[in-house]
């Protein structure tokens, strides 16, 4: 992904906040909504092949989703030469808001429209619903996003090592 022309902001508690872009602000949550969407979708259909209980569905899509979120991110931390045990801490503070957040959305989503945990993987609404609840959580995810990186937080801890 394209990182140029970002800024890590200097935003900690009582400092000046720097302006953050929308585009800059989407651009990281589409990174993170990458992840989260493998690990999502991945787990709903193994949830969905295994005909786990719908509970259990979930949890496995948001352990997964947390999984590919910080490997994601940890895997261009890594190759700026940091270290294992850093590149995790990296992704742990550059993503966990953001994958919540996003999690607890798409879930959301999936289980409130009426018969799409229960679909089959050939079934539209299975998949529209997906499709559909990771719209909304890269809509009502960016502008926290852009809220936290203008602080100096979330994915703003990880663009230094984007340009190394």
């Amino acid at each position: 992904m394209d990182h140029g022309g970002h800024h890590a902001p200097a935003g900690h508690a009582g400092q000046a906040h720097q302006p953050t872009s929308w585009r800059m602000a989407a651009q990281a949550t589409l990174h993170c909504l990458t992840g989260c969407a493998i690990g999502e979708v991945l787990g709903m259909v193994i949830g969905t092949t295994a005909g786990l209980h719908n509970a259990a569905t979930v949890v496995l899509s948001i352990a997964l989703a947390f999984v590919f979120g910080y490997a994601l991110t940890m895997r261009g931390v890594l190759r700026a030469g940091v270290g294992m045990r850093a590149a995790l801490k990296v992704a742990l503070a550059a993503d966990t808001v953001s994958i919540a957040i996003m999690e607890i959305l798409d879930n959301t989503v999936m289980v409130a429209v009426p018969g799409a945990m229960d679909a089959g993987l050939g079934d539209v609404l299975f998949w529209g619903a997906l499709a559909g609840s990771l719209l909304v959580a890269f809509l009502l995810t960016t502008p926290v996003n852009r809220w936290m990186i203008s602080r100096g937080r979330g994915h703003a801890v990880v663009h230094q090592y984007h340009h190394g």
